[in-house]
């Protein structure tokens, strides 16, 4: 069975930071790679990973967040300039295919100026995409929901946000995206997880490591961490560790390459 391997291009949380980038993840079962969201500097990121511009199979967009999407573009010229030759589908909130597509045009990224066919499709949830033995499936969050509730009225979308469970063979990995509160996360953990990604922005720590104590996890990676949390590392350590046991848990750091 071919090597699983998640490469860490961005890890940080939204605000800006000169050190940790925006959230950008590529997943790689063997042969098929996912591309989980493109924060910025995603495409120097991929580029300085000296690998091939045909690797990437699909790209997923968890939310419209700008450190989430911020990047996308400049990837995508990227893609044409490097020529780019395998076709590529980009699944998203269905509220950003137009304005997406709107900017490329508007940047001058033709389709017409493509070595490949680029297309679009909105992220259903409990759906799963599947690329060869590689099954990914979407599950909302709540991360948006208070948004929603204040700026609907005025700004009428559908404030769509997403986790997702990634399987391969006998493989199965959690990523959380940007949630809002641990109970986002229960789809996931259903099943035992080899890996879970999970993000410490949206809620509390000791509410997330206390909903995660006991399950059945691997391995949890912990990324997109508050300005707080991130700059009380030790601390936080010490939170996770004394109240998850003896689930094994890293704090991700941008370039880090891990094997599942």
């Amino acid at each position: 069975m071919d090597a699983h391997l998640l490469k860490c291009y961005g890890v940080g949380d939204g605000w800006p930071c000169a050190s940790r980038h925006h959230s950008s993840f590529l997943y790689r079962f063997g042969k098929v790679s996912i591309l989980l969201d493109c924060g910025e500097p995603v495409s120097g990121s991929f580029k300085a990973s000296g690998l091939d511009y045909d690797t990437i199979d699909r790209i997923f967009l968890s939310h419209l967040h700008c450190d989430h999407v911020g990047g996308f573009f400049m990837l995508m010229q990227g893609f044409w300039l490097e020529q780019r030759q395998k076709d590529l589908v980009v699944h998203l909130p269905a509220d950003g295919i137009k304005p997406i597509r709107q900017m490329l045009d508007a940047s001058c990224i033709f389709d017409e100026l493509l070595a490949f066919r680029l297309r679009f499709e909105p992220l259903k949830a409990g759906q799963p995409v599947v690329t060869h033995n590689v099954k990914v499936t979407p599950f909302p969050t709540s991360h948006l929901d208070s948004l929603r509730q204040a700026f609907q009225a005025q700004y009428p979308q559908s404030f769509e946000a997403f986790c997702f469970l990634l399987e391969s063979d006998r493989t199965r990995v959690g990523h959380s995206a940007d949630i809002g509160s641990p109970e986002d996360l229960a789809p996931l953990v259903e099943q035992p997880l080899d890996l879970l990604v999970c993000e410490i922005a949206h809620c509390k720590p000791d509410d997330l490591f206390h909903f995660l104590k006991g399950r059945p996890i691997k391995r949890i990676l912990f990324m997109h961490l508050a300005r707080r949390a991130w700059l009380n590392l030790e601390e936080t350590r010490a939170q996770a560790s004394k109240i998850l046991g003896s689930i094994p848990f890293t704090f991700a750091h941008p370039g880090e390459e891990i094997v599942f």
